[in-house]
């Protein structure tokens, strides 16, 4: 299976609808700068009428959405307990001592809620992972451990960080900072609730007897301690079987947004090209005043100044001047399109307000792209796509985005340095604008009677995405690239599928996992992203 390069770890998923993405979990090894390059090809019907001319590069820069933050901290329930690098711990050990400034306080709790979020998405994972019909009886092994654990683990978690919250009563906060607690909390509180009760639904598959009943009745009832909680701080954000939920979403969503903040690197756009292009500009124009001036000097040798045949030279000087200017001016905007990126943004960390890296984007249409050999490789899948690649037009689009790192500036940690997590995040809406209805109504004919009937047919689109990877730490590059199909219709994404290439036989073109694969070696479908996830 094609892999990304070991420090940078790949991840693809249907978002909505309408929404692709790409989260990639990358890891520096400690070099002083580290780099590396996304580049995405995507390959499009020449049906859905997309070019430069009616998808420019403003419109897909609107449909591209970029997030990049730190990796959250891996720790289990018990090191949130007992390590000292526990945002528990040291919340703990600031109220003890009474010293401790408030945006640190406000920052260790929100990183505490971020923490603890990734040890329940884990454990949810895990019972997912363990109740899959497919792993059989030996996966289940110790998930009855599992469960346990967390049951036991959690609501001691949640006590000890209450009782901080408690304790911090007698303290003089501002009341933004005390806001900001409460909020914090609300957040754990939800969390418990959306991971408990997802990993009750994965458990749907057991026996509802032996240990698996009280284990269900475990879960449920923290679920219930986390909403009797909520209400009785009078928090609006409790599910209501026969409403909207429309509030309670909203909470949600501002909460996660609210909490996370801390890792989120913040960013701050330079127009880097715009400068170069300035400059090369101005040599273009000083190329052409240059060539008008030596004809006005040799048309003065030449002629006399009040003549018909010095004015004559004078407006042709110009008028080459002209042209001279703007056929530069196109030449050096084609050559800044090659070499120099489109945008620039630096990241900046959350808490130091420092500049720790930059990310640079630019894309290229049609006949500006050079599709290498590796990524049309790639495409050969069956006879459709090896036939129609130089016979049939297609668009292609090629985005490219190179994120570069001073690891110096980075987060350490118990475990080392801090990684960080890209989220790139593709919108399909413009694709769909051009497409044909998405069911036809074909003729069948019955054999036994020959009468005349309708069956459906669909109508969808595929659109290859290739991405290539390029790590580069300490002077040595490592590559990889992944192949992607989007299957769409008018409707949006109706399915997603992952290509396999077996490492054994490099030059075997990847294959597509069998129906009845496991969803991250094939079709994925629709389920929106957020509501795997939980909170």
């Amino acid at each position: 299976m094609s892999q990304a390069p070991e420090a940078l770890h790949s991840r693809f998923d249907v978002h909505d609808r309408k929404q692709f993405e790409i989260k990639l979990e990358y890891q520096p090894t400690g070099a002083d700068e580290t780099r590396y390059l996304v580049e995405a090809y995507l390959f499009l019907p020449s049906s859905l009428n997309i070019d430069a001319e009616t998808y420019p590069r403003a419109d897909f820069y609107a449909d591209i959405h970029n997030y990049v933050r730190f990796k959250t901290p891996v720790m289990g329930l018990g090191e949130l307990l007992s390590s000292e690098g526990s945002p528990l711990v040291k919340l703990e050990a600031w109220q003890r001592a009474g010293v401790a400034p408030e945006s640190d306080v406000v920052y260790q709790a929100k990183l505490f809620s971020c923490v603890l979020r990734g040890a329940l998405r884990r454990f949810a994972t895990t019972v997912e992972t363990r109740c899959d019909a497919k792993t059989g009886e030996a996966g289940r092994v110790d998930l009855e451990t599992v469960v346990r654990q967390a049951g036991d683990s959690v609501p001691v978690v949640l006590e000890r960080f209450r009782a901080w919250l408690r304790a911090t009563g007698e303290a003089k906060l501002q009341e933004k900072t005390r806001a900001s607690l409460r909020l914090v909390d609300e957040y754990v509180s939800l969390l418990v609730e959306q991971f408990f009760r997802r990993a009750v639904a994965d458990m749907d598959s057991l026996p509802r007897t032996g240990p698996w009943l009280p284990l269900r009745k475990g879960l449920m009832e923290a679920v219930l301690r986390e909403e009797s909680y909520r209400k009785e701080h009078r928090l609006r954000s409790v599910l209501s079987p026969t409403g909207d939920n429309e509030e309670y979403m909203q909470r949600l969503g501002f909460l996660k947004k609210f909490c996370m903040n801390v890792l989120f690197l913040s960013s701050r756009r330079r127009q880097r090209r715009q400068g170069w292009e300035e400059v090369l500009f101005a040599i273009a124009a000083g190329v052409a005043m240059a060539f008008a001036t030596s004809v006005a000097l040799w048309a003065q040798v030449r002629y006399t100044q009040v003549s018909l045949n010095f004015f004559l030279v004078a407006v042709v000087g110009y008028m080459m001047k002209d042209r001279i200017k703007e056929g530069l001016r196109r030449m050096f905007s084609r050559v800044a399109a090659t070499h120099l990126y489109d945008r620039t943004t630096d990241l900046v960390d959350p808490v130091t307000a420092r500049a720790i890296g930059t990310c640079e984007e630019r894309v290229d249409y049609g006949a500006a792209v050079k599709v290498p050999q590796a990524v049309s490789s790639l495409r050969l899948q069956d006879d459709f796509l090896t036939v129609s690649q130089g016979e049939l037009s297609e668009a292609v689009i090629r985005y490219q985005k190179r994120i570069v790192l001073d690891a110096r500036l980075l987060p350490r940690s118990e475990r080392g340095l801090t990684g960080v997590t890209d989220i790139l995040r593709l919108h399909v809406g413009r694709f769909l604008r051009d497409m044909d209805e998405p069911e036809f109504a074909l003729e069948y004919v019955d054999l036994e009677d020959f009468s005349v009937g309708h069956i459906r047919g669909a109508k969808r689109y595929p659109v290859d995405l290739v991405f290539r990877f390029t790590v580069m730490e300490d002077g040595v590059r490592h590559e990889s690239a992944q192949l992607v199909r989007l299957v769409l219709d008018r409707n949006g994404i109706q399915r997603m599928q992952n290509f396999i290439r077996a490492p054994e036989a490099p030059g075997v073109a990847p294959v597509a996992a069998p129906a009845g694969a496991p969803e991250p070696a094939g079709s994925v479908p629709i389920r929106p992203a957020a509501l795997r996830q939980g909170a």
